[in-house]
């Protein structure tokens, strides 16, 4: 088979997770012998971060904006390549499309109730562009991928899809996310010293950034040892905001917020970490629990959505809404070495279900259910 792959944003210096999973996809696809070729269409970027092969061939599509990109640009192009199908990563596609259609859709969060618009224009634009194009091409779609059984059943439910078209396929988390002796010394241009707290967030209301800022407050209130937060990819202005917000200025002391932090140094960091927070609102699935899983580091994430799911029943699950729970939580770890220890044994085994060989795998048997 010629298939087609929509990958846009992976070679984009600053990543994030619908790129991570199509990039690492992209590489365990690379190296099956199925006999398949793999044509895969990129936007220009600093970072090339994956290379042709005998079977994986890069051609990259220049457009001044996203949507020209893949409504005008990437189905012509498709079509030149007379490619069997085309499978489009990261919840949109083209409203024609020359071949059969396989799409990832992630979540449909932008098509649910919001409390307030996006903090950035980017973002902003984004929401309005999915929620025009998604229900466009829901039924032109002849597969739907999603990452998790909640959100496959949420999917279906919310845009009344017939069972058979939609396949949930779970993410992996890359190699590299692994527990280390030692951890590198980098670390100190995030943080200046080890067994600190980590919050990876961002903008997106979705995130819990200010709740999660709470309960770090009650944490602090309460604990002995008061280990400092790393907060990855928040601006200080922005926390400042949150924390004028919730009357928690004297906190700030405590924190270090280096803004994105690469892939590669995520795991150094995870390594490093007493624990991490990942009390997300809502999450498709939720990556960054298996990659601080996979370092031997205690998960405190939310008990909502598809990270039970992820997680697992013997994860440490909070309610996100309440500030309390996740204080109690960072502070039953940091009172219970026995727990602590439970908790690094369970995350170590619970890894195991999950790799980026198995979604290929998951991935190529769609593929060829479309070509038959």
């Amino acid at each position: 088979m010629r298939i087609a792959i929509e990958a846009q944003r992976i070679f984009r210096k600053d990543k994030h997770g619908m790129d991570f999973v199509i990039l690492e996809t992209l590489k365990e696809l690379q190296k099956r012998k199925d006999g398949n070729e793999y044509y895969v269409f990129v936007a220009p970027g600093e970072d090339w971060c994956l290379e042709e092969s005998e079977n994986l061939h890069i051609i990259e599509l220049r457009c001044p904006t996203y949507p020209l990109w893949e409504q005008i640009a990437l189905p012509q192009a498709v079509r030149k390549l007379k490619a069997d199908l085309l499978h489009c990563t990261s919840n949109t596609a083209p409203l024609w499309c020359p071949v059969p259609l396989v799409l990832t859709l992630h979540d449909i969060i932008y098509l649910e109730p919001r409390q307030h618009r996006s903090p950035s224009f980017y973002q902003e634009m984004g929401w309005h562009y999915r929620r025009l194009i998604v229900p466009r091409i829901l039924k032109k779609a002849r597969n739907i991928i999603t990452v998790s059984q909640f959100e496959c059943t949420r999917i279906r439910e919310a845009l009344q899809l017939p069972k058979e078209v939609i396949k949930a396929v779970y993410n992996g988390y890359s190699a590299y996310f692994t527990m280390q002796e030692t951890p590198d010394e980098s670390i100190v241009q995030y943080i200046p010293h080890p067994d600190f707290l980590f919050f990876l967030g961002n903008t997106d209301p979705k995130k819990n950034a200010a709740r999660t800022l709470k309960a770090y407050a009650l944490y602090l209130k309460a604990s002995q040892t008061k280990r400092p937060l790393l907060i990855a990819d928040l601006k200080e202005e922005y926390i400042d905001q949150l924390l004028q917000q919730e009357g928690i200025t004297g906190i700030k002391e405590h924190l270090y917020y280096p803004g994105y932090i690469g892939n590669k140094d995520l795991a150094t960091l995870y390594n490093a970490a007493f624990a991490f927070l990942y009390p997300s609102l809502r999450e498709s699935f939720g990556i960054p629990i298996l990659e601080a899983m996979a370092c031997g580091t205690p998960v405190v994430t939310g008990n909502v959505s598809a990270m039970p799911e992820v997680a697992g029943k013997g994860a440490i699950l909070v309610d996100p809404q309440e500030p309390q729970k996740i204080a109690d939580a960072l502070l039953r770890l940091e009172n219970d070495a026995t727990l602590y220890q439970q908790q690094v044994n369970y995350s170590l085994e619970r890894v195991k279900l999950f790799s980026w060989k198995h979604t290929a795998e998951e991935y190529v048997k769609i593929y060829h259910c479309i070509h038959q």
